[in-house]
């Protein structure tokens, strides 16, 4: 066998040594790669990056509460503490007052632990408060042309009316409603990305 020979024969050995060497490499590169990506998509999870669609909300109104205001605006001249007669302006009248509570879904925190989703929750308040013109009734009208009903004594009637129609809410559990729907709709984006059956969803006030 001449030198040409098996100099051509050792060159094919070392490329098919080479070849297998880079064979190798390139196996423990992707071994490499689908182990830190794999392990980065469990701690994206345990870090909270995953998307549930109701960090971008805001506020958001999840209970709206319809009242009927009564008012009384009753207006007289006095002398000395006492009313002087003919000069008494009163007028009885009503509004519906449209109430909305909800919570800042921007405000939730949450987190994941041993198939528990810990959410965080801030209270609920009242975010509106809406006079409906169109509901405006008149019960009793009565004006005296020695007394008149200004501006200002209509804009003070105004608030007193819309803190009445928050109190009535209130009273009739209008934040505690909207607290619970809001933990309805928060259950409901969770559990499109988390499999209930696997996992437990608690919720706190914060």
């Amino acid at each position: 066998m001449g030198t040409k020979e098996k100099n051509k024969k050792g060159l094919s050995i070392a490329k098919v040594y080479l070849s297998k060497q880079i064979l190798i490499i390139l196996c423990i590169v992707a071994v490499v790669l689908v182990a830190w990506f794999g392990t980065r998509k469990v701690v994206s999870i345990d870090n909270k990056t995953t998307k549930l669609g109701f960090e971008n909300i805001g506020e958001l109104a999840t209970q709206e509460a319809y009242c009927t205001e009564v008012n009384v605006t009753d207006e007289s001249k006095q002398l000395f503490g006492i009313d002087i007669p003919f000069t008494q302006s009163k007028y009885i009248y009503s509004y519906d007052v449209n109430v909305k509570a909800g919570i800042d879904f921007d405000q939730i925190d949450w987190s994941v632990k041993d198939k528990t989703i810990t959410v965080k929750v801030p209270k609920a308040k009242i975010l509106s408060c809406e006079l409906n013109k169109d509901s405006f009734k008149v019960y009793h009208e009565q004006e005296s042309i020695f007394t008149k009903i200004t501006l200002k004594d209509n804009n003070e009637a105004m608030s007193k009316l819309k803190e009445n129609a928050k109190k009535d809410a209130e009273s009739n559990g209008l934040l505690e409603n909207a607290e619970k729907n809001a933990k309805t709709i928060i259950k409901g984006f969770i559990e499109k990305v988390y499999d209930s059956s696997e996992y437990e969803i608690k919720f706190v006030e914060k």
